[in-house]
């Protein structure tokens, strides 16, 4: 439990680890989110009970999510740093990025309309920034899907770890009030599923409608780069990946009811 939380402590600390210059008010909101987020992650590893976190006892779903955000965060602050410190494994993971995103940045595509939420007058520079930053953190976003679902083809997941509790494992889902169990888990599947595919083209035009409401919205902030960008190409993604588990548990259910069918038509006995 205590690694879990030095790495959700080292997830939330690596942007300001990395980058040069770190105001002290930034500092005291990173550390005060670390200890939040580390006492949440202990609290919901140790506690007998579901809590928030999904899919607790079926690794490596939640190992898969972290480390794409990790990778991600890692990836776009030495892409920050790199305009600071210009070092060679610094510029390589900016080329690197900057290829991705021109790569990317084509009519209509996730990445070109996350740029369309920059004002007019952005400079360059942090536009550039931005391209490469999106490009690798969406890179990453389709990795981690691509990862989940080699892992679910070839290591016949969650099964492979033993038995598959819903309740502990599914902490939000109330298998017990009304309707077939199969067809909510396959609803909540399709939803999850249909929000991971559009929300990388939502999320921008939210964003920008919010702060035309509030404020213009500039990445020239290091910190507000990371975050944003990491948050709009993993959310999606961690919400495709859920939508994929969770349809492979409806079919689970159903093989299993088969299964139980198929016993008592052959035995005339009810399981044990």
């Amino acid at each position: 439990m205590i690694a879990r939380a030095f790495l959700v402590v080292l997830l939330i600390a690596t942007p300001s680890l990395l980058l040069p210059t770190v105001s002290s008010d930034v500092a005291q909101v990173v550390a005060l989110a670390a200890i939040l987020a580390a006492g949440l992650v202990i609290f919901e590893y140790t506690a007998t009970y579901p809590g928030l976190i999904e899919f607790r006892d079926a690794p490596p779903f939640n190992r898969i999510r972290f480390g794409a955000m990790f990778i991600s965060v890692f990836l776009v602050s030495v892409v920050c740093r790199s305009q600071i410190d210009p070092n060679v494994p610094n510029s390589f993971v900016a080329a690197v990025g900057m290829l991705m995103g021109h790569v990317m940045d084509f009519p209509y595509s996730p990445v070109h309309l996350f740029l369309l939420m920059l004002p007019d007058d952005t400079p360059g520079q942090t536009v550039n920034i931005t391209r490469s930053a999106a490009g690798l953190a969406y890179v990453v976003s389709i990795a981690s899907i691509a990862a989940f679902s080699i892992v679910l083809r070839l290591y016949n997941w969650p099964l492979r770890n033993g038995n598959f509790n819903v309740w502990v494992n599914l902490p939000t889902f109330d298998p017990t009030t009304g309707g077939d169990v199969v067809e909510r888990l396959q609803r909540a599947a399709r939803v999850n599923l249909l929000l991971g595919f559009l929300l990388p083209f939502l999320f921008p035009a939210g964003v920008t409608l919010l702060t035309s409401m509030v404020d213009t919205l500039t990445f020239e902030n290091s910190h507000t780069l990371i975050w944003t960008v990491t948050a709009w190409a993993l959310l999606p993604a961690s919400l495709f990946m859920r939508g994929i588990a969770v349809q492979r548990i409806a079919h689970l259910i159903c093989e299993q009811r088969r299964q139980t069918e198929a016993f008592i038509a052959d035995t005339g006995l009810q399981p044990v």
